[in-house]
């Protein structure tokens, strides 16, 4: 094997797929002081390719989280999926983001998921029909669904529940509450 050159510099998304995360998971770990970066005059981040290979080393592959459970989270709003995978990602989970139902749903059929994320409002195609379909499909309680919607009330709340769904959490969400469900639901 060819000696690597510690001087090799890796841009933002060269690191990203070196580690296997999300440009957004590396950046947030930079910004910790978990994993050191070089900022250029114009403000872009390097990394050193020791560097990482010292963090694999130091934390455990990241690929903990290549091994984690992967959940897939269906929902509209891209804002939503970025906070929420960012934070799952560094928990340790693999995350699959889907903006739609439809887009779900195929991504299951690619690999079977640990958990749903399933917004309920969302246009086409609403979570609750999303829910019967997986379930229609692979069986009620096969795939663990925790839905979530910004319309919270008792109503919404037994319709999940009624529905087969693990968990039902409110929108705006507590980040913190939705991830203590997830890893209740799917430890990691």
């Amino acid at each position: 094997m060819a000696h690597r050159d510690d001087s090799e510099w890796l841009t933002l998304g060269q690191a990203a797929r070196f580690l296997g995360v999300a440009q957004s998971t590396i950046r947030k770990w930079s910004d910790q002081g978990r994993v050191p970066a070089f900022y250029t005059p114009g403000g872009h981040r390097r990394y050193r390719r020791s560097d990482l290979e010292t963090f694999v080393e130091r934390s455990g592959p990241v690929g903990k989280s290549k091994e984690g459970p992967l959940i897939l989270l269906v929902d509209d709003d891209e804002k939503v999926r970025e906070l929420v995978r960012v934070n799952l990602e560094f928990e340790g989970y693999v995350v699959r983001e889907a903006g739609s139902a439809d887009e779900g749903l195929a991504a299951i059929e690619e690999a079977k998921p640990d958990l749903i994320l399933l917004d309920v409002m969302m246009p086409h195609v609403d979570g609750w029909e999303m829910l019967r379909r997986v379930q229609e499909r692979y069986g009620a309680g096969v795939i663990p669904v925790v839905m979530f919607s910004g319309k919270v009330d008792e109503q919404a709340q037994a319709l999940a529940a009624s529905s087969g769904a693990h968990a039902f959490v409110g929108k705006p969400f507590d980040l913190q509450h939705l991830i203590a469900q997830t890893k209740q639901t799917v430890p990691v």
